[in-house]
């Protein structure tokens, strides 16, 4: 039976992020699935949601094998919550520094009331932007690839980070969080939190983005999961 991860790529983000760990994964004989997001605003296509996206990761899982494990980092851990109850082909959640809430509960309620200061609203209020990016999500990466990883982020919609779950699949899905020591986008202490409710915890010594800093570190790790 093939060994087959989908790979949710958090806010602003794309599938291109992923492209290390798809090699890191093939190495080690895991086969992997990307998508891009509809809540990444991208030209020509509508601006999604939360809603949009979990119906965009389930149909994703839809569409693979029998035994699937499902990784949503950092924003991307809502629609793996919110899109994959009762998903019957998916063994595990893997949230990556991501936000592991539950029913009604909405990517800005866990954030506070104020936004966070490297968050850049656009003058419509449809849309946010990260500041500073670099130092935020990719601080211990080379600085070639936060530059380039930099430069290819988009605009995410306000609708995504404010809708509530109205479903939980970590639940009734056995989870594993993966801390992120460096981490300067989710504070330690709150992935420490959202990590109790997981069924195991891993920890990398690595910023918000493994996938680029430590992809074979990363790829080991999901590989594990299926043993």
């Amino acid at each position: 039976m093939a060994k087959q991860v989908l790979l949710v790529h958090g806010a602003w983000h794309n599938q291109d992020g992923f492209a290390p760990l798809v090699s890191s994964l093939e190495e080690l004989g895991v086969e992997s699935k990307t998508l891009n997001l509809r809540s990444a605003q991208r030209e020509g296509e509508p601006l999604g949601d939360m809603f949009s996206d979990a119906e965009q990761v389930r149909a994703a899982v839809d569409q693979m094998g029998d035994e699937v494990i499902v990784l949503g980092h950092s924003y991307g851990g809502m629609p793996l919550t919110q899109g994959l109850v009762g998903a019957p082909n998916v063994s595990r959640l893997i949230y990556l520094t991501a936000f592991m809430l539950n029913v009604g509960t909405s990517l800005m309620d866990a954030c506070g009331e104020v936004d966070p200061p490297w968050w850049d609203r656009s003058a419509d209020g449809e849309t946010i932007f990260p500041k500073q990016p670099e130092s935020v999500f990719y601080n211990t990466c080379a600085p070639a690839i936060a530059s380039s990883t930099a430069q290819s982020l988009s605009p995410q919609s306000v609708s995504s980070f404010s809708q509530k779950l109205s479903a939980c699949a970590w639940l009734s899905t056995p989870s594993t969080y993966i801390l992120c020591k460096q981490d300067q986008a989710i504070p330690l202490v709150a992935q420490e939190a959202m990590s109790q409710q997981a069924s195991k915890v891993v920890e990398l010594d690595s910023d918000h983005s493994p996938f680029l800093c430590q992809p074979d570190q990363l790829a080991a790790v999901l590989a594990s999961e299926f043993n």
